[in-house]
């Protein structure tokens, strides 16, 4: 059994961090909670994150490894590359409020562009466009860089606006607008 201190407690302080962080905002957070939550003593959260910006970093690129940010979509073999793309914009609706983008949350409660989370949300986000170009690429579009920063700035829009509104239909709307504009590139 993994001790206190070993591999368990860095996994367990970030489903606690996640799971605080998404019912309540990272800045609502506080690191004593999430050491409470863990369960960790505060000095075990601290040998395995230093500051409460590593931690949110850390957070951050398990989201984006977990493959279950709506980003994770771009991944899946089981879809074509044109269904890959739609499936942005499917917003996930569960018991609670429509959470958003994981990502543009982090970005807007870190407004500086130098902050550790602030940088490692602008990086992930640059990742995403270039994921959505290679698969325009592949299916053979026209200016896909330029319809893969459209597509990205529509799927970011409808994650905040279904957020904001508490409302999946906003991801339908985007959806229908992503077709049209998939089907002027492609003719």
């Amino acid at each position: 059994m993994v001790g206190q201190s070993g591999r368990g407690a860095r996994e367990r302080v970030l489903v606690a961090a996640t799971a605080l962080f998404e019912a309540q905002g990272i800045n609502a957070t506080g690191m004593e909670q999430v050491a409470a939550t863990a369960p960790v003593s505060k000095r075990t959260l601290y040998l395995h994150f230093t500051s409460k910006d590593d931690l949110v970093v850390a957070y951050l690129r398990h989201l984006a490894e977990s493959g279950l940010t709506i980003e994770g979509a771009l991944d899946r073999p089981d879809l074509s590359p044109r269904e890959r793309i739609l499936e942005l914009f499917s917003v996930p609706v569960g018991d609670g409020p429509i959470r958003g983008c994981p990502f543009v949350d982090a970005a807007a409660e870190f407004p500086d562009p130098d902050s550790p989370a602030h940088a490692y949300t602008r990086e992930q986000k640059q990742r995403f466009t270039a994921r959505i170009v290679d698969l325009l690429r592949e299916m053979g579009a026209a200016r896909p860089e330029i319809l893969g920063e459209q597509l990205a700035i529509l799927a970011d829009g409808a994650a905040s606006r279904a957020m904001v509104l508490n409302d999946p239909a906003s991801g339908r709307h985007a959806r229908a607008a992503a077709e049209v504009l998939l089907d002027a590139a492609l003719q």
